[in-house]
């Protein structure tokens, strides 16, 4: 989403770089493109452990590409906040253009696709626009978002294990949204879909940020 504010600090470079360590090597022996999908709740830090994991790969030579849930909403930001308050049951994955999403990684996933018509959310501006974006030369696709990991076409998925009352600080100091008590319904709402989500994650990062492998 344009108009987003990353607040990246060590311990998401730290928590990003682990897991880059675990999937470098499927990375860069993958036939095709390789997708990792980045989840978990409003302030856990997907959007920087995403843009780290982006930034570390291209210092090891492999060019990464960023995609945000955020830009696939059904409505632009301040209108989708408006629905959420005439109907409290919009507020879920509904919200967001989850199978487009799907539709558009499988694009990207094709070495032979150089290019993707994908939407892009304008904060301020309240609009969604359409942009494109090249693939020549990316190798590695992060996709990062609350559902990010209910998605098909990825390869692994990054579940970030930090709820919406251990997230108030940094939500905080991101300033997108204003903190009142609405907020918190639509976070505790949303908290009761993405938890679930956590069962199918590849790589878990834990509340103190430590990086594990998920069990199988």
């Amino acid at each position: 989403m344009k108009g987003d504010i990353l607040k990246i600090k060590p311990h998401h470079t730290a928590a990003a770089r682990a897991v880059y360590d675990l999937l470098a090597d499927e990375i860069k022996n993958a036939r095709g493109r390789f997708v990792v999908a980045v989840g978990g709740e409003s302030g856990s830090g997907k959007s920087e452990t995403a843009a780290e994991l982006g930034r570390l790969a291209g210092e090891d030579g492999v060019k990464a590409l960023v995609i945000q849930q955020d830009d696939y909403f059904v409505l632009p930001p301040k209108a989708n906040h408006r629905k959420r308050l005439e109907d409290f049951a919009w507020v879920g994955p509904g919200e967001v253009r989850l199978e487009l999403l799907d539709e558009h990684l499988a694009r990207a996933r094709d070495a032979n696709v150089n290019e993707l018509e994908k939407p892009l959310s304008l904060f301020e501006e309240d609009e969604l626009v359409t942009e494109k974006v090249s693939l020549a030369g990316v190798k590695f696709v992060i996709v990062e978002g609350a559902y990010a990991t209910s998605l098909h076409n990825v390869d692994r998925r990054v579940f970030i294990d930090r709820d919406f009352r251990a997230t108030r600080e940094a939500r905080a100091e991101r300033g997108r949204e204003g903190q009142d008590d609405f907020l918190e319904r639509v976070l505790e709402r949303e908290h009761g879909f993405i938890s679930k989500l956590k069962d199918g994650a590849d790589i878990i990062i834990g509340k103190d940020y430590a990086v594990t492998a998920a069990r199988r």
